[in-house]
């Protein structure tokens, strides 16, 4: 009987000294992240999901507080304090990580993914890795793919069907060059602006239009001055989770181990806040007055084809095809 006692308090002993041990040898950190959207959008949900697991996984060696719209910056200025070490981690779109891997480029073409599942198994698998991996010589880790979903045109002027109702219509894009190809190619105007400057550029009719996906739309409140929103699903947006590599280099290897779990797990729990809000969102925007169309999207696509050939070389057609065969 005492012998049994003493092995319990043996065990429950080594489990405490243990716990005691992580917390004495590992150092205290606190990490920031940044995103430029709303705080009750997947983004927000994700990221706090992450620092309560990183939390949990870390013991408590690690806290992460997360800063929702654009406090810490636009996303490229974000990218930049990654490069620095002025900044820690940051959640953005691919669109301004082309200018520091040109690589990122094929995610940004328009129609290459046509469902979650497809895009998932690319990002995830060895080409989505291959091309977070060249990230590591501008100073910044790749630590998964989370996503903004699908991308839609919304418009303040017309029920837009057909890629030709866009001739001449303003819209807003992210400062990326496939994406603005895309627009121009069908006749749109496209104007690039910060994400901050958006639903002022659209209240005050700076710009006639702007492409964002459903739970961007509706936490943005974008509805309050567009009226019509067409579910051309154009571009979808993978949303590469990211540290910089000066931070990532500080921190030990069960820690690093840590957050790399951790976003991977807090990925799936992102995704999913995305599916369900795409769902849900629908009956609540047509109740506040928006105005939904389905499209044609072969035809769209086939109308923004051109935009391949024309960023073939800078790509390549390797990676295209790689891309495109998932």
């Amino acid at each position: 009987m005492f012998k049994k006692a003493a092995l319990v308090f043996t065990a429950a002993s080594i489990t405490l000294f243990s716990l005691a041990l992580v917390n004495a040898t590992a150092k205290n950190v606190t990490l920031k992240a940044g995103h430029v959207l709303a705080p009750t959008h997947p983004y927000q949900l994700g990221l706090e999901k992450f620092s309560q697991l990183v939390e949990e996984k870390t013991a408590g060696t690690v806290t992460v507080d997360v800063f929702h719209s654009s406090q810490l910056g636009n996303e490229r200025e974000m990218i930049e304090g990654l490069q620095l070490g002025t900044l820690d981690m940051t959640l953005v779109s691919t669109a301004p990580l082309s200018g520091f891997s040109s690589q990122f480029l094929v995610f940004d073409l328009p129609y290459i993914f046509k469902t979650p599942e497809g895009a998932h198994a690319t990002v995830d698998g060895p080409v989505g890795q291959e091309i977070m991996k060249s990230l590591e010589k501008k100073g910044i880790i790749g630590l998964a793919y989370w996503e903004n979903g699908f991308r839609h045109v919304s418009n303040s002027r017309l029920d837009l069907k057909k890629p030709a109702d866009m001739a001449g219509m303003k819209i807003r894009t992210m400062e990326n060059k496939i994406h603005m190809a895309s627009f121009k190619v069908i006749g749109a105007d496209p104007t690039p602006m910060a994400f901050g400057e958006l639903f002022t550029a659209l209240q005050q009719k700076t710009v006639d239009a702007q492409e964002n996906p459903i739970p961007v739309f509706y936490t943005s409140n974008f509805f309050e001055v567009q009226d019509y929103l067409s579910l051309t699903g154009h571009f979808y947006a993978a949303s590469p989770f990211l540290i910089s590599k000066t931070v990532w280099k500080k921190l030990d290897d069960t820690q690093q181990q840590a957050i790399k779990e951790a976003a991977e797990e807090a990925r799936d729990y992102e995704r999913n806040q995305i599916a369900q809000m795409d769902k849900d969102l629908m009956e609540d925007l047509i109740s506040k007055g928006v105005t939904i169309s389905k499209v044609d999207k072969d035809e769209w696509a086939a109308a923004m084809q051109p935009v391949y050939k024309e960023y073939e070389k800078a790509i390549g057609a390797e990676t295209i095809e790689k891309v495109k065969e998932q």
